[in-house]
């Protein structure tokens, strides 16, 4: 992406304005890692501590997630969202109940619709899942399993879904990272069942094995 070039007065702002817009506009998806910041002191024209500063304050307001020793990722579409998924915590049990409403009957369709290169994605992404589950990678494993669930309503080819699933995915990615820190049981064996059952052509069998998912999620929160 060009970055305009920011002028001299209000430069941290400006440069927020600009980092936030590229957000917005979808040239940075959540689970981005943006241009580092030699890149974007070149791209903007501004120095080293403005892109500093700008980058920190977007940090701090839940835009952002820096990663020491591996970049700047986009964490939230806006600072409202990013704020919403540091409070998720809270309501998890009901972040929950809306995956576990929109997520079985996109399971449902998914096995209905889903494509050779549906399949091809679906068991690459949960490899790349189990991989970063064994080794131990929080970060890595979070991201790779909210790509598993996406992947999955992508395949269910309703457009509607998929946005609406798409517009909560702060709090899915949230509720990820909580839930990581207590795994529940047999939810591994859960996603490769529901991958069987998309991959088989079962609708009513995919929606099951979603609902039994997320059930056992829901039974592993204290009261």
């Amino acid at each position: 992406m060009a970055l305009n070039t920011a002028r001299r007065a209000g430069l941290v702002e400006q440069v927020i304005e600009q980092l936030r817009g590229s957000v917005a506009d979808g040239e940075w998806p959540v689970g981005h890692r943006i241009p580092n910041e030699s890149d974007l002191v070149e791209a903007l024209g501004v120095g080293r501590n403005t892109v500093r500063e700008a980058v920190r304050a977007l940090a701090h307001a839940g835009l952002f997630e820096v990663r020491q020793g591996d970049g700047t990722y986009v964490r939230a579409t806006s600072e409202v969202s990013g704020a919403l998924s540091r409070l998720c915590n809270v309501d998890l049990r009901d972040v929950l109940q809306v995956r576990r409403g929109l997520e079985v009957e996109g399971a449902r369709l998914a096995a209905a619709n889903r494509t050779d290169d549906d399949i091809a994605t679906l068991r690459a992404l949960l490899e790349g899942r189990d991989n970063e589950q064994r080794a131990g990678h929080h970060d890595e494993f979070v991201h790779a399993d909210t790509e598993f669930h996406c992947a999955v309503m992508r395949a269910s080819r309703n457009t509607m879904l998929i946005d609406l699933y798409l517009g909560i995915i702060e709090a899915v990615t949230a509720s990820v990272n909580v839930m990581n820190e207590s795994p529940v049981e047999d939810v591994l064996q859960d996603h490769h069942r529901l991958l069987d059952r998309i991959v088989a052509g079962e609708p009513e069998l995919a929606a099951q094995t979603a609902a039994v998912l997320f059930d056992r999620l829901l039974a592993g929160l204290p009261e």
